[in-house]
């Protein structure tokens, strides 16, 4: 699928997935995903921790379409004969490219990989993005659903938060996803936010509600290193406030129709975010794009993380290699990696998939999962491996048994 002009070289052990040996063989291989990175927005968020960066005046739509389908051609051996059960474009903000960018991005996609005929597509938008021609004809290339960023519909909060949209954009983008066709759309909104107050908070999830998304992202503002907000700490709610806004927002969710199904998530019925759930399952990924991170499982065993050149000029440098690294996951390190993903969900999984994702014989689990349960953090259940409320609440201890 590739010319010479787009053969990027290979890191040293790039070619290391058919080299190594085997791990404990699969009965089956996990469902596949496609995660897509388009790096750049308007402007980087001052809590923002991911590979993002402001974009110029023109975007390098042509050349990166062009990179990420070399960067694909790459991992087509590792998955030969799949189908791709989601797509998700996330960044940065994907909204930013056009719309004919990303119709011969899919279009290049699906002649390599075959679609499921219910593939879920979601892609990631920005309220200051929003046009209604652009995400009708969005709509037309058969991505099938939204994830829009709201944060905050509160003039004060999103100044705060460094976004460059108001609360009457953030309004209308959700009343254009729905006039342009998605029926299935998620709001992404945070809480404990600099000085806000538990009304400030439930106010903005009430609006949320009021726009009646499939799905709510619903999430508490960390600072994380290397941000803004990491040296230059804003003034964020105490503890106590902190509990009251999260009790109170659940119970007001809950109320209303969406049911929580991850640490952050929360969807109406049959609306979880398939994307989601097929990481949160230890499924497959494949991930393309500057900074994207993948994991791909072999028949016999072997399962691989990888991820890619971050920086976008060094992404689009045709001397150098799209992927920067990968990482063998050993057998001893299988119980921690699948419950880190697992025990975010509300309810959990079923104790059988462990064998099927891993390879390994769920008495490899036996000692941790007594111990866990005996600190209550792990239901006593021998058909599902779901944590406690307690266990939610101290996830990090919980996850300490399952440390080889």
């Amino acid at each position: 699928m590739t010319d010479d002009s787009t053969i990027r070289p290979l890191i040293l052990g790039a070619s290391g997935f058919s080299s190594q040996p085997a791990g404990h063989p699969l009965a089956e291989l996990p469902p596949l995903s496609l995660y897509i990175h388009i790096p750049w927005c308007v402007r980087k968020c001052p809590y923002c921790d991911f590979n993002s960066h402001a974009a110029s005046a023109v975007l390098p739509e042509e050349e990166y379409v062009d990179a990420l389908l070399a960067d694909l051609d790459l991992e087509l051996p590792h998955v030969y004969g799949r189908e791709l059960s989601t797509i998700f474009f996330g960044g940065g903000t994907p909204s930013l490219f056009s719309a004919n960018a990303l119709g011969r991005l899919l279009n290049g996609v699906e002649q390599r990989i075959r679609f499921a005929h219910d593939i879920e597509i979601t892609l990631e938008a920005n309220p200051g993005t929003f046009e209604q021609a652009k995400f009708s004809a969005y709509r037309g290339l058969g991505i099938n659903r939204l994830s829009i960023g709201i944060q905050s519909f509160q003039e004060a909060k999103l100044k705060a938060l460094g976004r460059i949209h108001n609360g009457d954009e953030a309004v209308r983008a959700a009343d254009m996803a729905r006039k342009a066709g998605f029926d299935n759309f998620n709001l992404d909104l945070m809480h404990g936010l600099p000085d806000q107050s538990e009304q400030d908070a439930l106010g903005d999830l009430r609006q949320a509600i009021a726009l009646a998304p499939t799905h709510l992202s619903w999430y508490q503002l960390t600072l994380e290193p290397n941000t803004v907000f990491w040296n230059q700490p804003p003034t964020l709610p105490e503890d106590d406030i902190l509990w009251d806004i999260q009790e109170a927002g659940q119970t007001l969710l809950r109320e209303n129709g969406y049911a929580q199904y991850e640490v952050s998530a929360y969807a109406q019925t049959g609306r979880a975010a398939r994307h989601n759930l097929n990481y949160w399952s230890f499924g497959d990924f494949i991930g393309i794009g500057a900074g994207a991170h993948g994991k791909l499982s072999h028949p016999d065993g072997r399962i691989f993380r990888t991820w890619k050149t971050r920086l976008p000029k060094d992404y689009l440098n045709p001397t150098k290699p799209f992927q920067a690294g990968e990482k063998r996951l050993m057998p001893e390190e299988m119980p921690f990696e699948f419950m880190m993903n697992a025990l975010r969900l509300t309810r959990g999984v079923d104790a059988a998939l462990f064998q099927r994702r891993t390879g390994l014989s769920l008495d490899s689990l036996a000692t941790a999962r007594q111990q866990a349960e005996e600190r209550g953090l792990l239901e006593a259940d021998p058909t599902r491996l779901v944590a406690t409320a307690r266990g939610q609440l101290f996830l990090n201890d919980l996850l300490q048994y399952f440390l080889l």
